[in-house]
């Protein structure tokens, strides 16, 4: 099939070879020319054949929205677009509404996969009408991972990027735990090999994972992570995650402590927040801060 990409950079950039190792047709466009296949978006919604598709990687927010906001004026009705960023599931909601006026469809898509997904694939969470979605399914299965496992039609719109927002607040769980118990490690006298006592975690522990990998790896690079400043950013999903709990009464206590742990990080210099830094970088390619 065709398809036309908006978002050339470390996720979409990757997303687009993958899709087309898989034999389909991708007509990328970026504001950076040296990785656009087109222009404009005009001439990338007059180079694909209808119904056509469009997937929207752009930061969040108003980039996202106005690029929605132009695509609904070239787009014909059966078109669907695909907000495959970070957005909060709220504006899929809104989304939806403003192209269902033009007749056009709309599918939000979590993604996760980082910098691997080109090889590995990406994990899809995906909401929207069954119509909608059978029109991205080639695209869908083309990134997915190889087997049965890896994608999943979550819902209706909005549903997608909910669970990928509830898979980052995990996330954010699961890096805080590791970095407190590599920093209890390296604080007591008796452990006197902290990367190892990782490294042998990777095999036949309940606690082993592809982030446990990836903070050995880290380690490999730069064994008591000295290069690294203590400062973690946020992307913004944990903060979406923890008021989605608000509003639902549900108790999120780790997940909670683990995004202000973040905020901590913006004080002092958290030896926590150097292998939170550094799992990022690993897994997504964020960038780091050095000393």
């Amino acid at each position: 099939m065709e398809l036309g990409l908006v978002g050339l950079g470390k996720m979409g950039g990757n997303m687009r070879e993958r899709i087309r190792r898989a034999g389909h047709t991708v007509i990328g466009y970026d504001r950076n020319q040296d990785v656009a296949d087109v222009h404009s978006l005009k001439e990338l919604v007059d180079s694909l054949k209808g119904p056509r598709v469009v997937w929207v990687m752009v930061p969040a927010g108003a980039a996202t929205q106005s690029t929605i906001d132009e695509l609904a004026e070239l787009l014909s009705p059966g078109d669907v677009v695909v907000d495959g960023g970070n957005s909060r599931w709220t504006d899929d909601e809104k989304h939806a509404v403003e192209l269902g006026l033009k007749d056009i469809g709309f599918v939000d898509c979590g993604v996760s996969g980082g910098v691997w997904g080109l090889e590995n694939g990406y994990a899809l969470m995906y909401g929207g009408t069954a119509d909608d979605i059978a029109k991205v399914q080639p695209v869908f299965d083309a990134l997915k991972p190889e087997g049965d496992f890896g994608a999943v039609h979550a819902g209706k719109v909005g549903a997608g990027h909910f669970s990928k927002m509830v898979h980052n607040g995990i996330e954010y769980a699961m890096m805080q735990a590791y970095a407190e118990g590599w920093e209890l490690l390296e604080k007591v006298d008796s452990v006197t090999d902290v990367r190892e006592v990782f490294r042998s975690w990777q095999e036949g522990t309940v606690i082993r994972s592809w982030l446990l990998d990836l903070a050995v790896n880290a380690l490999d690079d730069d064994e008591h992570l000295d290069k690294l400043k203590g400062f973690a950013q946020d992307s913004g999903e944990g903060r979406w995650t923890v008021e989605a709990a608000i509003d639902n009464a549900v108790p999120l206590p780790a997940i909670t402590a683990s995004l202000f742990a973040r905020f901590a990080s913006r004080q002092d210099d958290s030896p926590q927040m150097k292998m939170i830094a550094a799992l990022r970088n690993q897994f997504g390619g964020h960038a780091v801060e050095s000393k």
